[in-house]
């Protein structure tokens, strides 16, 4: 069949230039002064950025509008796109970070988080199975396994703000819209819906 045939060249070539892609582009990372530790594993998108001294585990993706700063980790089995990550900080394993997103210096997202459309401060952490979304956390501050940010009602989004030096127990959903002040401790297992 003409057609099949055809079908199956063009669809060869597009293979054989992503490919091409791929190899070319973990060779402009690596140049750069990044440690990819299975450099096949890793994909990258047209416009993937990350500086020096940073670290990719295997099996990584990088989605489109991706900028890493130096020093920073990215442990196995997690997708980014459309974010910034600034110096120092730690992301993974199996992390999703998703457009809109800021991770401060010395942050970290641990396995199993999703984080959109939020800023994490400096030296704050969400580390285990956790939702952020539509948030801004403060500086040092921790937010505990399994804590949900419920910003959505069904027709609307809305922002939970969390200041600095707070921490949050394990699973605590926080219902939006919300702020949460400054050396706040919310305990174990809470359902937070008023300031």
């Amino acid at each position: 069949n003409p057609n099949a045939l055809k079908f199956l060249s063009e669809n060869t070539i597009s293979e054989i230039g992503t490919i091409e892609f791929q190899k070319n582009k973990r060779l402009e990372i690596l140049d750069n002064g990044v440690t990819l530790k299975d450099p096949s594993s890793v994909y990258f998108s047209y416009d993937t950025e990350i500086d020096q001294d940073s670290i990719v585990e295997p099996n990584v993706i990088f989605g489109p509008g991706v900028k890493i700063k130096k020093n920073v980790l990215i442990k196995s089995f997690s997708y980014l796109e459309g974010c910034q990550v600034d110096p120092n900080v730690v992301i993974g394993p199996f992390a999703r970070v998703r457009p809109g997103t800021l991770l401060k210096d010395g942050s970290k997202i641990g396995n199993f988080v999703e984080i959109k459309k939020s800023n994490l401060g400096k030296k704050s952490k969400v580390n285990h199975l956790s939702y952020v979304g539509d948030g801004k956390i403060g500086k040092n501050s921790n937010i505990g396994a399994g804590t949900i940010f419920c910003n959505y009602d069904g027709s609307k989004k809305y922002n939970i703000n969390i200041s600095s030096n707070t921490f949050v127990g394990s699973n605590v959903s926080l219902v939006a819209p919300l702020e949460i002040g400054e050396s706040v401790t919310i305990g174990a297992g809470s359902t937070i819906t008023h300031d």
